[in-house]
């Protein structure tokens, strides 16, 4: 009997307890709410001005998702402990609990550490920025966005490829755009029986009425190699980044069309077979 007593004595007093703190912790998880609330409110409308700011000045745009993505990050993590700290926690206690917490999860995320990392040299050093196609780890295309831990490239087949800033920072990178010109070199075999000088000439001509190709570096041709069954070729031009590609292709179709008007022959494999 006396067991029971002391049972009912202390649901009595949790009861008491509860009712007392039940006031206090509604208005802390009212208070809480609408400060989170109000905060992701003021979080989003900080994001917008920040991004009206950008578009109204000449910053890189590399500079600009980087920062936002940042920014982001920290103010929902100063919100996180401003509602966490309204619910009672002391704000000691959190600070030893959130630096106990960064430890480990630094640990746990050292990968991530490093593509943060791997951003930040991304910014400083510029091995490319918004907008330049690049060719890094396995993966062309066109750089969309440099977020805190990744960046986004546009393919060629206008796939999204996310790649860590770790191993873009840590590896060998071909920035396409990083000048305005780049050269072509295109490679033809021709028959040995061809007249080498007429396929130079062609060749030449070819470059020197595409608009296009430069005139200064000047287009060159060279014979490469004397293969088995071909004497290779080797021309050469620069071209404007933005018309690169028109040249190369009207170079590959022209030199097809007008070798096969003179008779120059481009070799290709063939089988012979005998019977016997």
């Amino acid at each position: 009997m006396k067991t029971l007593k002391v049972y009912e004595e202390n649901i009595v007093k949790a009861q008491e307890w509860l009712w007392d703190i039940l006031p206090g912790l509604i208005t802390a998880l009212v208070t809480a709410t609408i400060i989170l609330i109000v905060g992701l409110w003021v979080i989003k409308l900080i994001n917008g001005m920040v991004k009206r700011f950008f578009r109204k000045t000449e910053y890189d745009p590399s500079l600009e998702t980087f920062l936002q993505s940042f920014l982001n990050i920290g103010l929902k993590l100063m919100l996180f402990v401003l509602v966490v700290t309204q619910l009672g926690v002391q704000s000691s206690s959190l600070v030893a609990v959130i630096g106990a917490a960064g430890l480990a999860i630094g640990l746990a995320l050292q990968g991530s550490l490093a593509n943060f990392a791997g951003g930040v040299l991304i910014l400083v050093f510029k091995p490319f920025k918004v907008g330049d196609f690049i060719a890094a780890q396995g993966v062309e295309g066109t750089v969309k966005e440099i977020t805190i831990f990744t960046t986004k490239l546009s393919t060629f087949g206008n796939q999204i490829a996310i790649v860590p800033n770790g191993q873009l920072s840590n590896n060998n990178i071909v920035n396409y755009n990083a000048q305005n010109t780049r050269r072509d070199k295109i490679s033809v075999g021709i028959g040995y029986g061809s007249n080498i000088k007429q396929a130079k000439d062609i060749l030449l001509q070819i470059c020197a009425e595409n608009e296009n190709i430069l005139k200064d570096p000047a287009p060159e041709v060279y014979v490469a190699e004397l293969a088995d069954s071909s004497v290779n070729l080797s021309l050469r031009f620069w071209a404007e980044n933005e018309v690169f590609w028109a040249a190369h292709f009207h170079v590959m179709e022209e030199l097809k069309n007008r070798f096969d008007a003179a008779g120059i022959e481009i070799p290709f494999p063939q089988r012979v077979i005998h019977q016997g």
